[in-house]
């Protein structure tokens, strides 16, 4: 599938230096994402982990899914995610807001239980919003390179 938007440069930086498969596994979850909600905002970070984060503004307050890539591993987390149901179970965490769901293969985020998730995540992003944008459709780096 070709994607719908290119990987920012900042964010291709730090990404090469991942392993293979976290980075077929990254570009796809991304993809994924942007089919369900092509007029979200990417907003990409590099601290702990580099993550790109999906909001229906240009505000991380107003985030509804984000993909971090760690040394090992990848998720796709939920800001808001101990306020969403969950009646599969399927999101993990112990913090007071967010929760994730463990990536190993597409089959772990590419089903219909999922995909009811990231959609009572937006949704509630929304009603949640203190006021709507004209922001939409971007990616916006926040991340710095040598």
């Amino acid at each position: 599938m070709k994607p719908i938007r290119h990987i920012h440069p900042h964010f291709q930086y730090w990404l090469k230096y991942k392993d293979q498969h976290l980075i077929h596994l990254y570009t796809d979850v991304r993809m994924y994402l942007l089919e369900l909600f092509p007029a979200c905002n990417e907003i990409l970070y590099h601290t702990h982990a580099l993550t790109s984060v999906y909001s229906i503004s240009d505000k991380l307050s107003d985030a509804f899914c984000m993909i971090p890539i760690y040394t090992q591993h990848l998720n796709v987390g939920f800001n808001k995610g101990a306020l969403l149901k969950d009646p599969h179970q399927l999101l993990k965490g112990t913090g007071k807001l967010i929760r994730h769901i463990e990536v190993k293969h597409p089959n772990d985020y590419r089903n219909l239980s999922v995909q009811s998730l990231i959609q009572e995540a937006y949704d509630f992003a929304r009603k949640d919003m203190d006021k709507p944008t004209m922001s939409t459709g971007n990616t916006i780096s926040k991340i710095k390179i040598p």
